[in-house]
This record gives C-alpha cells, sequence and structure tokens, in this order.
C-alpha cells in the first residue's frame, strides 16, 4: 500500500510576473535529443514546455500537472502509456497513441496534445496520411505532453530558473510536518495567554 504522496510543483501567482522563463527552461531541458542548446538562434524546432503560463485580466500563473494520487489521466489512457514512476506520474511517450483521453480527463488542464519531435525532426505517422493539395500525404504524429517533475535532471528546472522565486516543489510529508509544526506553536502561543 502506498503511504507516500506524489510531489508536485505550485506558482503563487502574486508572484508570478509572466515571463515565461519557466516555460523555456522546461523546453531545453526536455529536448537535448532535438539539439536544443540554451543559445538565442539554436532552436529549430517549435517550444513545446510541459507547463503553460495563463494570462488573465488580474493574474499571471503557470498551470502543470500535480501529479494526482489517483491520477485520471492514467486512468483513461487505453495504452497504459501513463503510469506513476517514483511518486511522479510520468507519460511514455513512445506509447501515446494521441487519443486525447488524458487531455479530457486532466482535472487541471495540465496536458497538451502536440507534434513529437526527434533529432530536430517532426516524428511522421507510419501509417496514417491525409488529404492534401497532393492527394494523400504524411501526417505528424501528435503526443501528450505534460510536467514530469524533470525525471531525467532529478529536480524541476522551472523552480530553479524562476527569477521571482514563485514556483515551488511541494512534498506533501514536509509541508504536513512543517503545517502540524505551525499549528501546535501556535496552539502553544495561546495556551501562554
Amino acid at each position: 500500500m502506498k503511504t507516500i504522496s506524489n510531489s508536485f510543483v505550485i506558482a503563487d501567482s502574486s508572484k508570478c510576473i509572466g515571463c515565461k522563463v519557466c516555460e523555456v527552461v522546461c523546453f531545453t531541458v526536455h529536448n537535448e535529443n532535438n539539439n536544443v542548446i540554451a543559445t538565442v538562434g539554436t532552436v529549430t524546432t517549435p517550444i513545446i514546455p510541459r507547463l503553460n503560463v495563463i494570462k488573465g485580466e488580474n493574474f499571471v500563473v503557470p498551470i502543470q500537472c500535480r501529479h494526482c494520487d489517483d491520477a485520471p489521466c492514467a486512468n483513461v489512457c487505453p495504452v497504459r502509456a501513463i503510469k506513476q514512476v517514483n511518486n511522479t506520474i510520468v507519460i511514455n511517450e513512445n506509447d501515446c497513441i494521441g487519443c486525447k483521453t488524458c487531455l479530457m480527463a486532466c482535472p487541471v488542464g495540465a496536458i497538451d496534445l502536440l507534434p513529437q519531435y526527434d533529432n530536430g525532426e517532426e516524428v511522421i505517422q507510419l501509417n496514417l496520411k491525409q488529404e492534401g493539395e497532393n492527394g494523400l500525404e504524411e501526417t505528424g504524429r501528435n503526443i501528450a505532453y505534460k510536467c514530469d517533475l524533470c525525471k531525467e535532471s532529478g529536480k524541476p528546472a522551472c523552480v530553479n530558473a524562476c527569477p521571482q522565486k514563485a514556483l515551488t516543489l511541494v512534498n506533501i510529508s514536509t509541508e504536513k510536518k512543517s503545517r502540524n509544526k505551525a499549528a501546535a506553536l501556535s496552539l502553544l502561543q495561546t495556551f501562554k495567554k
């Protein structure tokens, strides 16, 4: 039986300035196979981050996966491309068929369905073609993308890169202990009065 809850990144909208550094660093970390280097002018593929900065009339905040303990996206995936690995919900991009059920099931809107790239080239579907100007033409392969807490590097790059420190990696057990301690100290102060 699982006793440890999944960690996740959360944003403080009062600190976020909408600079999108989190999006760019996320894209960079996840695209080493596409020859992405953190230098202006070297990017040949579209920037596809695994979080999205949303700007409203009175707010700016990044939206990303909450790594739900009972992940609706994983529960509905017909090919089981979404799994829990080391307390993180991850998508196996090679297994994803682009069916969009995870996108529809996600309660926070953290999943995007976008083209897949490898070695700087759009991945083409093997058998599916679409009608074009010259008859049937090859079509790109779309897959689901979402935050994976930078599983390759061990810690979320967005948290480290945010110039306003608006992003925080939340570890539920640590957070609970911290809140319990604060509540106990508050109770002690009440009794001292």
